[in-house]
């Protein structure tokens, strides 16, 4: 994604106003550490921070999992957000604007897509909300509502509708409304196509309507409720543009703030359950959408929380979406524990019949997901001898799960201790999962490509430092462009990312701009996190001297060029003598011979 459609000017103004120690720690919590401030890397799983920001510099970087950039980068990575989004949402904050024409017309088709798909499922929501408030079509869901104890403040708190019975009544409110019949039937799956020449009909009918909010509060989805024993019992709109129901959580819109002060989310199955929790005064919970918990629901629980308990219904059902929820969301690293509740309760009847001191206690009351494996393969697998050693290889094979070592050490200890089986023997097992765990598939076989012209980046170590020292002399103005750009910029720098920075700063050079503000806002993301990288190192002082540490990785970088072009050369004369171009293999032959007599 391209900064160049925006003017620099104005992403340099936001930025300049906005701090990104503020705007990271309103995500996760950060500590000074020198002149950086530090914490858990939002976007890998890890124990000891290695998540550093620099507010000096207006940058992150993680050196853990390489993830770096500014404030923008940081706020696209942790909520998903295109560029020009991440600088609107950071100019809303400082009361600045950003115009439409900064975007490019096919994100501009896209934003607009957006809007309108938005549009419509906030106008279907409301269609239906109005409907259960007042309308007579309405009286059997408020009636249902009140036997459950949903009053009319909680009604508009929900924002909860009624879709009425008639076959026509969304299809004939939004077509009056003046949107266009393909998004609300293609597109968003409001409606479906008649037959027979006559018109589109409603999907939902007859239902308490349920509208599902992205983490943004727009409206992206509908699920519907049937008010009686009726099946199904829900249905939800068919993913869409705007919903992906492996992506969304009912109710995050008003929990993630929550989750963030109480340091943990509650993750339920049901919309009444997580309604009633949030109106028993535990705001912290939300709802899969008809759905088994995804690893990327657990990526973005982790932006607002690293604990979750899980509190689903008391059944076989409910245990077996625990299991699979603890197989998502501990590769993560996050914290999970399972809520017990009395058998045959989910959490709404359990509400309705101890309340919510009761469910207190039971939240407090969590079992860490691995123990409650344990204790659940233990109970069920018997008293035989084969059954229990198939429990205790299965218990040890899930601790793989796990990220920590202690951890897996002290389970393995545990579960030791209660089938009496050697804790080594056991280890070993763990050892074994583990290591197939992190073996990746191995690479297909790829033809070998044509050899190009063009040399290769460097793998090696001391290549990467001298074109990285280098880089950083140029930034901070211990050597001159002149001396940067005395020499073929793909020789000094091999890589084509550090290229590409080099490239940029010496444009920046020539039109007498600062060099690090400027080429935050000229590089593209991967760029960015290079530079993030670069200027977050620790480096020994480069100001002793200059002149003869710039001529040391010149000589590096140079011999390297020609070292590769070297032994390029002999395949590329083959290649021209083949194709009988022998103007350029007299040339390349040359070339070579010019090199040969340097090495010598």
């Amino acid at each position: 994604m391209s900064t160049r459609s925006i003017p620099e000017a104005l992403i340099h103004e936001i930025r300049e106003r906005i701090d990104i120690v503020d705007i990271v720690s309103s995500y996760l919590p950060l500590k000074r550490s020198g002149a950086n401030h530090q914490g858990l890397c939002p976007f890998h799983s890890e124990k000891t921070p290695s998540f550093n920001v620099n507010s000096s510099r207006q940058i992150f970087h993680c050196f853990g999992c390489g993830e770096g950039g500014n404030v923008y980068s940081f706020l696209m990575k942790i909520e998903g957000l295109s560029f020009p989004d991440a600088v609107r949402r950071l100019a809303e904050k400082v009361g600045l604007t950003v115009p439409d024409e900064a975007m490019s017309p096919a994100e501009e088709k896209r934003r607009e897509e957006t809007e309108l798909l938005l549009r419509i499922n906030g106008a279907a929501a409301e269609f239906y909300h109005q409907l259960l408030l007042e309308g007579d079509e309405g009286k059997v869901a408020r009636r249902y509502l009140r036997q459950r104890g949903y009053d009319a403040e909680s009604v508009r708190q929900f924002q909860l509708g009624f879709a009425p019975e008639r076959w026509e009544a969304l299809a004939r409110h939004l077509q009056e409304k003046g949107f266009p019949v393909e998004a609300v039937r293609d597109r968003l799956g409001l409606t479906r196509a008649g037959k027979e020449g006559r018109g589109d009909y409603d999907l939902f009918r007859g239902r308490l309507m349920i509208p599902i909010y992205d983490v943004r509060g727009g409206v992206v989805a509908l699920g519907g409720r049937v008010l009686d024993d009726s099946l199904p019992k829900y249905i939800n709109s068919p993913e869409s543009p705007v919903y992906h129901k492996g992506r969304v959580l009912y109710g995050l819109h008003t929990a993630r703030e929550a989750m963030r002060r109480l340091g943990c989310g509650i993750v339920v199955e049901g919309y009444f359950d997580q309604m009633a929790l949030h109106r028993n005064g535990f705001p912290h919970a939300v709802a899969t959408c008809g759905t088994a918990l995804t690893p990327d629901h657990a990526r973005l629980l982790k932006r607002y929380t690293d604990r979750l308990l899980l509190l689903f219904d008391q059944d076989k059902a409910g245990r077996q979406a625990a299991l699979r929820a603890m197989e998502v969301m501990l590769p993560e690293g996050l914290s999970v524990a399972v809520v017990e509740l009395t058998d045959g309760d989910d959490p709404d009847s359990f509400l309705v019949r101890h309340g919510a001191e009761a469910m207190a206690k039971r939240l407090e009351a969590a079992k860490p997901v691995i123990e409650y494996y344990m204790d659940l393969t233990l109970e069920q697998c018997g008293d035989g001898v084969e059954a229990q050693a198939r429990a205790a290889e299965a218990i040890a094979d899930k601790l793989r799960l796990l990220k920590s070592d202690i951890e897996r050490d002290l389970y393995l200890r545990t579960l030791s201790a209660r089938t009496g089986i050697d804790a080594a023997l056991l280890g070993r097992r763990t050892a074994v999962a583990v290591a197939q765990s992190e073996t990746p598939p191995p690479a297909p076989r790829l033809p070998v490509p044509t050899p190009r012209p063009a040399v290769r980046p460097p793998a090696s170590g001391k290549l990467e430092r001298a074109q990285k020292t280098m880089l950083r002399m140029f930034l901070e103005g211990q050597i001159a462009a002149t001396e940067l750009a005395s020499d073929d910029l793909e020789a000094l720098f091999p890589d084509s990312g550090w290229r590409r920075i080099a490239v940029a700063a010496l444009a920046l050079a020539a039109e007498e701009r600062p060099l690090v503000d400027g080429l935050q806002e000229r590089l593209e993301p991967d760029d960015l996190a290079l530079l993030a990288a670069l200027l977050m190192e620790a480096h020994e002082a480069l100001l002793d001297e200059p002149e003869r540490l710039l001529v040391d990785c010149r000589q590096v970088l140079l011999k390297h060029h020609a070292e590769a072009r070297r032994r390029q050369l002999p395949e590329l004369i083959r290649a021209a003598a083949a194709a009988g171009d022998t103007g350029a293999e007299a040339e390349l032959l040359q070339e070579l011979q010019q090199l040969l007599k340097k090495k010598l």
